[in-house]
């Protein structure tokens, strides 16, 4: 690790009271990181205490990735925000990727003369990285990520820096960790409990069918409610699969322009059936003149088709939904509206909320109840948002916007 010259004894006497305020804030610090149990946030008020207590430009922090052996940037602060989004950089080719393989922290002072530095992502960002200053996310038993404080403000990377970001460090691999397992517990005891309610169903049809004297057009009956909740755990089961990646970080994307007029149009031949034996019809409105957005294609597909399926499902015969597209700006708008029987005010609040259905539909429309969720997870993980506006017997109108394709999103996926 390359580092400055340790400073005298009387210039270490001076600068006393500065590092014990530095300690006391980073005491301060790792408390409110202790107490947060949301990972976004956690993430975020890391690299911003990074930012703080080494008084850098901007930090940044990147979560190794085992699948594809890369470290992916999850939350960044300063000129770095915009630009990194949930980028990835090699584990065996960056500043960073040395960091966490030898799990020890790292000072380079002059990054252009460094051949660690991995260049792609200044030309992407358009941030001028001078400096770095990097160390591990170290748990009791794996390295989990990387922090990165970037450009010291006034003068150079101090041994100081180093020893402070890795206490900051030390505490925050502990409260990642923490997050994680405290949203995989709650996540799961909610799908455990929506999964009694098909088992139940299954156990009693089960029984049933064992009574030698179950007429047979009862046991017909009974064996179609055995499919349907055979295929209502597989659809359960899958949608939790995908949320709980979607919301544990664990998944990420392809970074590549994804024209959405042609998306639309596939993903509208793949529900046309479901929609016709509702009799249900389907029309869009579609500006061919659309930039291409940025990211994943396959998933902003699975995107596409729940909010479709939502709006088929919702819907009564002789209803229409339609799909518009056009662009707002540096934005691309997407909008699934229906004629169907609308969402009350009281509704709308809880819709983007896990398992939840709108109360007066539970009984006679099929779901998971999180097919809406994932939707949202998808558009905020493109840096785009989802809403809804609605009256009750009047149909709904779902809008997804999404970042177009700009000159600084050129490559899939670089840095460090």
């Amino acid at each position: 690790m390359s580092s400055s010259k340790p400073p005298g004894p009387d210039t270490a006497i001076r600068n006393y009271p500065k590092l014990l305020n530095r300690y006391e804030r980073l005491l301060e610090l790792t408390s409110d990181l202790a107490a947060t149990f949301d990972l976004d946030t956690l993430l975020q008020r890391i690299v911003v205490a990074a930012r703080e207590l080494t008084d850098s430009e901007a930090s940044s922090l990147l979560l190794y990735e085992k699948q594809t052996h890369s470290l992916y940037f999850e939350a960044a602060t300063g000129a770095l925000v915009s630009g990194v989004g949930q980028r990835a950089i090699p584990a065996d080719n960056s500043i960073a990727g040395w960091v966490f393989t030898h799990g020890e922290p790292i000072v380079s002072q002059d990054v252009i003369n460094d051949p660690r530095f991995y260049r792609e992502l200044d030309a992407l960002t358009r941030f001028e990285t001078q400096s770095i200053l990097g160390v591990p996310l170290r748990t009791k038993d794996k390295v989990l990520g990387v922090i990165e404080s970037v450009n010291k403000v006034e003068g150079i990377f101090t041994d100081e820096d180093v020893q402070i970001l890795q206490t900051l460090a030390a505490q925050a691999a502990i409260a990642i960790e923490n997050s994680q397992l405290f949203m995989q517990s709650d996540l799961i005891a909610e799908i455990v409990h929506e999964l009694r309610t098909p088992l139940s169903a299954l156990t009693a049809a089960s029984h049933l069918m064992q009574r030698p004297d179950l007429p047979d057009d009862q046991r017909n009956k009974l064996g179609q409610t055995i499919l349907d909740e055979v295929q209502r755990l597989n659809d359960l089961t899958t949608d939790f699969l995908e949320l709980s990646r979607l919301e544990s970080g664990r998944m990420h994307f392809k970074r590549e322009p994804v024209h959405l007029g042609g998306l639309v149009q596939e993903s509208l031949e793949l529900v046309r059936a479901q929609a016709e034996s509702k009799e249900i019809g389907l029309e869009t409105e579609i500006d061919d003149s659309l930039v291409p957005v940025h990211g994943d294609r396959k998933i902003l597909k699975q995107l596409v088709l729940n909010l479709l399926t939502n709006a088929i499902k919702y819907s009564n015969p002789g209803d229409t939904v339609t799909v518009a597209l056009q662009s707002e700006g540096d934005e691309v708008k997407l909008e699934f509206r229906d004629t169907g029987r609308g969402i009350s005010s009281e509704d709308q609040e809880r819709l983007f909320q896990r398992f939840y259905r709108a109360g007066d539909t539970e009984d006679n429309v099929q779901g998971t109840g999180l097919g809406l969720v994932i939707a949202k997870r998808i558009a905020e993980s493109h840096e785009g948002s989802i809403s809804v506006e609605s009256t009750l017997g009047k149909g709904a109108t779902f809008t997804v916007t999404l970042p177009v394709e700009t000159s600084t999103t050129l490559a899939t996926r670089p840095r460090s």
